[in-house]
């Protein structure tokens, strides 16, 4: 699948990594409002040309738009790219809400084009391992999973960090796209949340760069707690926050009947998966090695994932609903902690296809 890429900021080196050496996909083309950085993602690909906007969509040689923009465009480039005729693949989230993501669907499923969606970490040996287990029957029924993101704030490190402090940033929607996917992965679809949030601190102080030293303004609640009721009958419990110093908590751990799983943090492909169980429980927590997913994968992996089911007809597994459900999980539980009650989400999306065993997609 011929692919041109839209957006060649810092993620952009991530993505390039990956596409060249994917037999499955081929950049030819590449867009940027700045062109020497248009044209140095572009040098990465042999004959791949810089294009405007309106060219790169018109290009018969352009068979899928990768959006690597500004999560506020996503919805913008993604309806754009449909209405050329191309599939899309984006960055996460699908959209900047979840009425914009819900017309991306729509469109989609109208022109009978594919939307992809990251993140694809979860295609990784990783959350793919934990899932066989699940999926096994290795921890019995699964009843209840915990999922913490902490950290005491990206100020401490980003030269100009004050999109995280605004309105459509925070640690929620930052990194909660990581978490919630590998909890539908493992445990499906959501129906209904709760949610707390709190703002310790009114501002922030920038720690490196050229503005080191300089403060601003939280315009956001920076500490998100939420509840979260699976359609199996599961419970997650989620702490997404920019105000923890330090902190032992797993990234992920979930419980069944007969064992807990312990999942290797979300935002990576790989990482130990290890299981306690309680028909062992003298053995402790036991790694269980690595059973599926995709081998030594990188972002980019969800796309070739899509190539790859648009040629065998299938559902490809980084998909559009999936993605509109995760953002409604993260709106919802943001209502919920606004409004101080529970909230009934309005979408749903199938429990992706596992992917079966240890595959390695450069062979």
């Amino acid at each position: 699948m011929r692919v041109g890429i839209v957006g060649a900021g810092n993620i952009s080196g991530q993505y390039s990594a990956s596409l060249a050496r994917l037999p499955q996909l081929q950049v030819t083309a590449v867009c940027d409002l700045r062109a020497d950085r248009a044209e140095a993602l572009a040098a990465q690909h042999g004959d791949a040309r810089v294009l405007g906007m309106p060219e790169l969509l018109a290009a018969p040689d352009v068979d899928v738009v990768l959006a690597l923009t500004l999560p506020a465009t996503h919805a913008d480039v993604a309806q754009a790219a449909l209405g050329a005729g191309k599939h899309v693949y984006v960055e996460k989230p699908l959209a900047a809400s979840v009425a914009e993501g819900r017309e991306v669907v729509k469109a989609a499923a109208a022109s009978g084009l594919r939307v992809g969606c990251a993140p694809d970490t979860v295609l990784g040996t990783g959350v793919q391992t934990a899932r066989a287990v699940v999926d096994a029957g290795r921890i019995g029924t699964p009843h209840a999973a915990t999922a913490f993101m902490t950290t005491p704030g990206h100020e401490r490190w980003h030269p100009d960090p004050e999109f995280y402090y605004q309105p459509g940033g925070g640690p929620l929607l930052d990194m909660g796209p990581y978490y919630l996917t590998s909890l539908v992965h493992l445990l499906g679809p959501v129906v209904r949340v709760t949610g707390a949030s709190a703002r310790p601190s009114a501002t922030r102080t920038i720690g490196k760069g050229a503005r080191a030293g300089e403060s601003f303004d939280v315009a956001i609640d920076s500490t998100i707690t939420g509840v979260l009721e699976h359609a199996s009958g599961a419970l997650s419990t989620l702490i997404m926050s920019f105000d923890i110093w330090a902190a032992r908590l797993p990234r992920i751990e979930v419980h069944g009947t007969a064992g807990s799983l312990s999942v290797p943090d979300p935002n990576h492909f790989d990482g130990p998966v290890e299981l306690f169980s309680a028909s062992a429980p003298d053995d402790g927590w036991v790694d269980v090695g690595v059973e599926a997913g995709y081998r030594d994968a990188g972002r980019g992996y969800g796309l070739a994932d899509l190539a790859l089911a648009v040629a065998a007809d299938r559902p490809h597994r980084a998909g559009d609903e999936l993605g509109l459900h995760v953002l409604d999980i993260m709106e919802s539980v943001q209502q919920a902690a606004d409004d101080h009650t529970s909230v009934q989400l309005t979408t749903t999306c199938r429990r992706p296809d596992p992917v079966a065993g240890v595959v390695d997609l450069t062979a």
